[in-house]
């Protein structure tokens, strides 16, 4: 037994939460002020059915009277004509109809007076009804006003449901920007190292360092090549062995002064004697001719030894 009344007690409280939850204020003050107008209505229509109830007992009170003072009539018309029975008759008569009157006129007064009841109740649930429509309109104007500024509040703070809806909403969309950022990020940096340049298949990380290795030997023998190539070259530019304008090799005769106007002289080193000049390098032709040696005798580019030779 007492499983069951807290059973009862606990279902009318989550109903009577349910319900305060469900309820609007505004919607009880309308149907409290609907109800106040029809209990309005009833007590106007009870003034009206009392009224109606001492309009017909006010004729049935007329009606008697005038019936009493026909009888009365009668009466004395009998007692003229010496008919005693018959005015005897007509005042039993009147003397019934004289106290129905009374009768009546106990009801009429009592019909009259509930009615001024009636009518003081109506005035009164009247005004009262009128104060309660202000004060309703009022209250729900006021509640209004505080749900709006509640709302408007919640909105600002960001607790409310819509506003915390749009907030997740915004949170989501900004984490997966920066998912999306970072894996674009990893994407180009693994690009970059070469970690997804082969696609159609599984990348063999050996020989790309083999292909890396062979590359880097490509570029240094066509390094020492260009530097060969440029070292063979420097004897052939002050030996004169090619013109100026590529035209072919210059006869000996021309040789110095080809070579004195076109290459210029170039100093030795430094370190070395400037009074000798290498055992593999031609002296210029304008030091030979200050030194009184033919220009014909000088060493041509081909008495040069190769790059690698004689060394």
């Amino acid at each position: 037994m007492g499983v069951m009344k807290r059973v009862q007690l606990v279902f009318k409280a989550k109903a009577n939460k349910a319900l305060d939850k469900m309820e609007d204020p505004r919607e009880t003050l309308d149907y409290s002020y609907q109800r106040q107008l029809e209990l309005l209505t009833k007590v106007r229509r009870g003034v009206a059915d009392v009224a109606t109830s001492r309009k017909r007992v006010e004729l049935q009170m007329n009606q008697l009277q005038q019936q009493a003072n026909k009888l009365d009539d009668q009466a004395r018309k009998a007692l003229g004509l010496g008919r005693e029975d018959l005015a005897r008759d007509a005042l039993t008569r009147k003397s019934s109809a004289q106290s129905q009157l009374n009768d009546l006129q106990g009801q009429y007064a009592q019909l009259q007076a509930e009615e001024e009841k009636l009518t003081v109740a109506s005035q009164r649930l009247q005004a009262k009804v009128d104060a309660f429509r202000t004060r309703k309109e009022t209250i729900k104007a006021t509640y209004t006003a505080a749900e709006a500024q509640t709302r408007i509040n919640e909105a600002f703070s960001g607790i409310s449901e819509e506003m915390g809806d749009v907030g997740m909403a915004i949170q989501r969309a900004e984490d997966k920007t920066a998912q999306m950022q970072a894996r674009a990020g990893a994407i180009d940096e693994l690009m970059a190292s070469g970690a997804l340049d082969d696609v159609g298949g599984r990348r063999d990380d050996i020989q790309a360092e083999l292909d890396q290795l062979s590359a880097n030997s490509d570029v240094e023998s066509e390094l020492r090549r260009l530097r060969g190539e440029i070292a063979a070259n420097a004897p052939k530019q002050l030996e004169g062995g090619v013109g100026a304008n590529g035209d072919g090799p210059v006869h000996h005769g021309d040789r110095g002064q080809s070579q004195a106007q076109s290459a210029p002289y170039a100093p030795p080193a430094p370190t070395q004697n400037p009074q000798q000049a290498p055992p593999h390098q031609a002296a210029p032709p304008q030091a030979a001719q200050s030194a009184g040696i033919p220009v014909s005798d000088l060493p041509s580019a081909n008495d040069q030894p190769q790059d690698g030779e004689g060394s």
